[in-house]
């Protein structure tokens, strides 16, 4: 059995009275591109927060390796072994190696050592012509590649990806899907994508989580979630039926 990187345990998050997340236990495994799937204001983007740890729980526990963040202690240092790239990336007003290299910075590398890793980076994402230019300048595809170099070079244990190629066309969606399957198997680090779109998911993701109102309703690996789900409600989404 894999190893569980990430782990929810009766997780709660409310917001006033109402609430909008309830996961009995849901489990994340190491090298594993976990896709999160499910009709608009099912809770997907809140349950990446609250992995993320931008967002903290009402209640229940969060566990990373084992140990449990849901609380305050260790959650900077858990932090800076994730990563997460939004669906409408935020450029820094510079080129894009400095872009590139500011999580680094952070982290204090400097030098010959943190030139050598942006340039790389950015000849994986096929961005090594563009170091110099200014990343405001960029294309829609591009700013996205820039932001995933932004997050791969610091070595992330898990990347978040929150509809990340929704405002793409399909040329350069199908170029930001190749990527982080290919650097994720080469470098054996866990994704969890949330996506509305069941055809990247098909393509992208080996096991699927379908979330109805804030609820798990069934996971499973990907072709058996798409071609055999258990629950109607799921058939109904994977169909493109809407689902109420």
């Amino acid at each position: 059995m894999n190893e569980a990187i990430l782990e929810l345990d009766s997780l709660v998050k409310r917001f006033g009275s109402r609430d909008v997340l309830q996961v009995e236990r849901l489990v994340f495994q190491k090298g594993r591109i976990h896709g999160i799937i499910g009709p608009s204001g099912s809770g997907k983007s809140t349950l990446l927060r609250i992995l993320n740890l931008i967002e903290k729980p009402s209640a229940g526990r969060v566990f990373f390796h084992g140990q449990d963040i849901s609380l305050n202690n260790g959650r900077l240092a858990v932090q800076r072994r994730m990563a997460m790239v939004f669906q409408k990336p935020v450029m820094f007003n510079t080129t894009v190696f400095e872009n590139v290299a500011y999580g680094l910075k952070v982290r204090g590398l400097r030098g010959p050592a943190l030139r050598d890793r942006v340039r790389a980076e950015l000849k994986t994402l096929g961005l090594e012509q563009l170091e110099n230019q200014a990343a405001r300048t960029l294309s829609g595809g591009e700013a996205q590649r820039v932001a995933l170099a932004r997050v791969l070079v610091t070595d992330p244990e898990v990347l978040f990806l929150d509809e990340p190629t929704s405002n793409l066309d399909p040329h350069n969606a199908a170029l930001i899907e190749a990527m982080v399957r290919s650097v994720s198997r080469e470098r054996g680090f866990s994704v969890v994508l949330v996506t509305h779109n069941i055809f990247q998911a098909r393509r992208l993701t080996d096991w699927l989580s379908f979330l109805y109102e804030g609820k798990l309703i069934e996971e499973g690996p990907t072709p058996e979630i798409l071609a055999n789900p258990r629950d109607e409600r799921t058939a109904a989404f994977v169909r493109g039926d809407t689902v109420y």
